[in-house]
């Protein structure tokens, strides 16, 4: 069954602030595989113009994809989450993530649209500081599979 168009434009509460640790950060790069040493390299990173080190630009993604589980999670949605894949990830940064920064975000339905059976839906995280500053905006898209029918 095609997933409800009326809940483009729908946004969800702000998550409860993530508090970006330096270590956090040297796991996550490790993990990948960046050695950039602003990743881990508090002196590095300074040399550079930020006040700690940074996170590599995808670090985002666990924290935004959490925040979409608001969205995932929706019973009066009803999406299969059994029959999704992850679709596409893009990021548009304001500034890189710090340590220390605690970020929240929210998360907004940005279409949804059903091609050969299958939903497509478009979810933007919006991440901001304890400031209120805008840090990233990460776009979401999920496809969830048609049933295969009996």
């Amino acid at each position: 069954m095609a997933l409800d168009q009326s809940f483009v434009g729908r946004t969800y509460p702000a998550t409860d602030p993530y508090e970006v640790g330096r270590e956090k950060i040297r796991e996550f790069a490790e993990a990948i595989g960046d050695s950039n040493p602003a990743y881990t390299d508090a002196e590095a990173a300074k040399a550079l113009g930020h006040p700690d080190v940074i996170a590599p630009p995808t670090f985002v993604f666990a924290i935004t994809f959490k925040a979409a589980g608001q969205v995932i999670e929706d019973p009066q949605l009803g999406l299969d989450y059994s029959r999704v894949v992850h679709g596409d990830q893009k990021f548009a940064y304001t500034r890189p993530v710090r340590s220390g920064d605690r970020l929240a975000v929210t998360s907004t339905i940005e279409a949804i649209k059903t091609m050969a059976g299958n939903d497509i839906i478009d979810i933007r995280g919006e991440v901001h500081d304890e400031a209120g500053e805008h840090v990233v905006t990460a776009f979401t898209k999920l496809v969830a599979r048609r049933a295969e029918e009996a």
